[in-house]
């Protein structure tokens, strides 16, 4: 698997805690509220720290294509516009 990949499995894991972490109360069963909090806020903070080590000095590919494409069509020598050539 790719790193951008895993990155997106982190990001919809990290939303899932975050709606265990909800559930309690949207549905309104408070006597198991505990367990869905400590369960919601684990899996929150494990994915979240997981999906920002994958996103450390990663770019996407496309992003990688397009500076790559970016410097290959520049011009390489520009004259300077003060130079005695343009007196």
């Amino acid at each position: 698997m790719s790193r951008c990949t895993l990155r997106n499995i982190f990001t919809v894991l990290l939303y899932a805690g975050v709606g265990i972490f909800l559930f309690p109360y949207v549905t309104g069963h408070f006597h198991n509220a505990v367990i869905f909090l400590v369960a919601g806020i684990g899996l929150a903070v494990l994915c979240g720290i997981l999906r920002c080590s994958y996103a450390e000095g990663d770019c996407t590919e496309r992003e990688y294509l397009a500076s790559k494409v970016s410097t290959d069509t520049k011009q390489t020598t520009v004259s300077n516009p003060h130079s005695p050539s343009h007196v």
